[in-house]
């Protein structure tokens, strides 16, 4: 039984290894179509969590190896092949990969370069795209949510890369707010949680968008709008967060607006945040919020079913986001918190360059992993540690 164990776990390691060398290539008009060749050949004994003609991307395992050494080219590798798969293929602008592409890619671009111009370009499709439908059609399902992920990726964009508001970013602002519920939130279906999941999530994004361009808003322009404005900011300050998680989301939003919440309350959260660490430096992202609280509750059983479920394992969402978010609400690099956690986050990249997360929701495609590894970087950076050890293949 240990024999056959131990020859099954090598050949699903060497079909990682494999599988990963796609990826990797540069993202380099001569290579493509041999990354396209290879993918076709390989695609029989292979899964993708991302396929996209010269941009297949392993599927996210928890059994993958972590690196010897942290490597900064891959993860960032691993981001672009991901969003430009998903928006080439699936044609919209998703939470958790383009749409958490562009509200965390712009900010590392002193690091690492300029974010990808199609991207930007695809968000813009989608903006008039939009533009086109009703305020009624705006308001269904998840779109606000992704309305929000729209006009916050082209304001960060605005905000890190030409540093000046544009047209389309003024435009995706308008659009946002026309989906904006009577109360203030951003409604949204309960279907994916963390992220397209509750109408509190969907505000919180609409409000780091307008965040990102604090000039214009405050600008005679903003005036204009400033009636729902001021309905997301009351929303904010009068609903209580359904969960540590939301928690987390409103100190972020708070580090940028530090009016919309008490000192006491900033440090209430700051608190709660330092004692849900694990020992190891890293936070599970499944103790933020009791399994019937996640969505509308029902990926409750199967929560409560996983091996691990009283004590879940740190991953690199919840370790990514909370550091970078107590970092901008004021912990300094040396606190003993952020450093345990760029520890955790160092350790524990994958060989692909990405950081384990496992979904709330279905065991198979583990999106997740992708917001999973935009905040570790977020985090790295905020914290000073992007060039800590050798950023090697």
């Amino acid at each position: 039984m240990d024999a056959c164990y131990n020859v099954n776990s090598l050949l699903k390691l060497m079909k990682n290894h494999l599988a990963s060398a796609v990826f990797r290539l540069p993202n380099l008009t001569p290579v493509l179509a041999a990354a396209s060749l290879f993918s076709a050949s390989a695609s029989a004994a292979t899964s993708w969590q991302y396929e996209s003609p010269g941009h297949n991307v392993p599927a996210a395992d928890s059994e993958e190896p972590t690196r010897p050494t942290f490597s900064l080219s891959l993860a960032l590798d691993y981001l672009e092949h991901g969003a430009l798969a998903w928006s080439r293929e699936r044609q919209c602008v998703s939470c958790h990969t383009n749409g958490s592409y562009l509200l965390s890619r712009p900010a590392l671009t002193s690091l690492a370069g300029t974010p990808s111009p199609e991207i930007r370009a695809f968000f813009v499709e989608q903006l008039t795209e939009f533009e086109s439908q009703s305020v009624e059609s705006r308001k269904k399902g998840i779109a606000p949510t992704q309305i929000a992920y729209l006009a916050a990726g082209l304001a960060q964009w605005d905000q890190y890369v030409t540093r000046t508001i544009s047209p389309e970013t003024q435009r995706a602002i308008e659009v946002m707010l026309s989906a904006q519920s009577e109360d203030g939130s951003f409604a949204n279906d309960t279907c994916w949680p963390p992220l397209e999941s509750s109408d509190y999530h969907g505000a919180t994004v609409a409000a780091l968008a307008l965040l990102s361009v604090p000039e214009w808003l405050r600008s005679t322009e903003s005036q204009r709008l400033s009636q729902p404005i001021g309905r997301l900011w009351t929303y904010l300050q009068s609903t209580p967060p359904p969960h540590d998680y939301a928690r987390v989301l409103l100190l972020w939003v708070a580090s940028l607006r530090p009016t919309l919440i008490s000192e006491t309350t900033r440090q209430e959260i700051i608190q709660r945040l330092l004692a849900r660490q694990n020992s190891d430096g890293g936070w599970a992202l499944r103790d933020f919020a009791a399994p019937e609280h996640w969505g509308e509750g029902n990926r409750a059983d199967k929560l409560r079913s996983e091996r691990d479920s009283r004590s879940p394992s740190s991953d690199g969402h919840q370790t990514g986001l909370t550091a970078y978010v107590l970092m901008k609400a004021g912990l300094e690099r040396n606190h003993p918190a952020i450093q345990n956690a760029v520890g955790w986050l160092l350790k524990n990249q994958r060989q692909s360059g990405r950081w384990w997360t496992r979904s709330l929701n279905t065991d198979k495609d583990h999106f997740i992993t992708y917001s999973g590894t935009c905040y570790p970087l977020l985090a790295l950076a905020e914290a000073g540690a992007l060039s800590a050890g050798p950023t090697q293949h």
